[in-house]
């Protein structure tokens, strides 16, 4: 279990690069990043009161180094895209993204929703059909979109999770709705091909951050409308128990990822048979210690203890998008 990643490594670099540049450069930066970056780079920026010389000049030669290594450009910029976006993002979200950039649509409306929280979202989208929610919602990160769906009311959820999950695509005439609908321009046109945006797939990603107690519901309810479709969406859901359909490499894979108390916390909701799995791809040393923490730590709120479960799986969505482990499906030779 690794304490700090990687990539809380390449995040304090980034900190570090950006106050060293002052103020105004720094804010220049600053408007070409998403959300969530501009979140963790200004918590990362707080966090950190006193930096040694040594790191500051190790960062700035890292990033000089990189800089000058820049030299190149390439001869096809649209391959180039997708090349780059495919390794960085898996196939099927870097195809989500290549038929924007490359074919010049824009969803700045949407876009300007993931500065602001669920319930903000929530309250925005309230009295529209729910078709015109879930055209939206598929655009927001699978977190955030569940976010926004735990404000409504139950009905409206449902209502809404049922439209996601047979959505095959949206026009871009649809787009120019949405405009209205966020008073933003959206630029596009019949030119454009529809973004494969929706589906079974996203519809089971939203679900699995809802919750337990929504999750059931929401099944419940789309099975009473439709139950071939509920059951492809609970083929494609992931959930934490289901760490245990990974193979030991795998396991060992993510446990690298995660912080140690995080753990813990998650595995107070986990099954015996998961937790020996998981003490099984650890040190003897580790899996003791793990097993000393567990029957120690007092009891944990069920929110908690899914929150961290959510994390957990994040951090295996990613591992799979990066294509470092695989989750195998039950029909064998397939993997989702």
């Amino acid at each position: 279990m690794a304490k700090d990643s990687s990539e809380d490594q390449g995040i304090e670099d980034a900190a570090i690069l950006l106050m060293s540049l002052g103020e105004e450069e720094a804010a220049n930066v600053f408007k070409h990043l998403g959300p969530k970056e501009v979140q963790k780079l200004g918590e990362t920026i707080a966090r950190l009161k006193v930096i040694p010389r040594e790191r500051v000049e190790t960062v700035l030669e890292k990033f000089t180094s990189i800089a000058k290594e820049q030299h190149m450009l390439v001869n096809d910029t649209d391959e180039y895209v997708k090349s780059v976006l495919r390794k960085a993002l898996g196939e099927d979200k870097a195809n989500l993204l290549i038929d924007r950039i490359l074919q010049g649509s824009d969803v700045s409306g949407i876009e300007s929703l993931k500065w602001m929280d669920g319930a903000s979202v929530a309250e925005l989208l309230r009295n529209e059909h729910p078709q015109i929610i879930a055209a939206i919602l598929v655009h927001l990160d699978f977190d955030q979109a569940s976010q926004v769906l735990k404000s409504f009311t139950e009905r409206q959820r449902n209502e809404v999770l049922i439209r996601i999950a047979t959505l095959d695509g949206i026009q871009p005439t649809a787009l120019k709705d949405l405009n209205e609908v966020l008073s933003k321009v959206l630029a596009g046109g019949d030119r454009l091909k529809k973004a494969s945006l929706g589906g079974v797939k996203t519809a089971a990603e939203i679900i699995n951050m809802l919750g337990s107690s929504v999750e059931t519901s929401a099944l419940d309810y789309i099975r009473e409308a439709d139950g071939e479709l509920a059951q492809k969406i609970m083929d494609n859901m992931f959930t934490f128990d289901d760490v245990n359909k990974l193979d030991d490499r795998a396991i060992q894979t993510v446990l690298k990822e995660v912080q140690g108390d995080s753990l813990i916390i998650a595995l107070k909701g986990a099954t015996p048979e998961l937790r020996e799995r998981i003490f099984k791809n650890m040190s003897s040393r580790a899996a003791e210690s793990l097993r000393e923490d567990l029957e120690s730590r007092g009891p944990v709120r069920v929110s908690e203890v899914e929150g961290e479960q959510k994390e957990i799986l994040k951090i295996v969505r990613r591992l799979v998008d990066e294509g470092q482990i695989v989750i195998a499906s039950g029909g064998g030779d397939d993997f989702l």
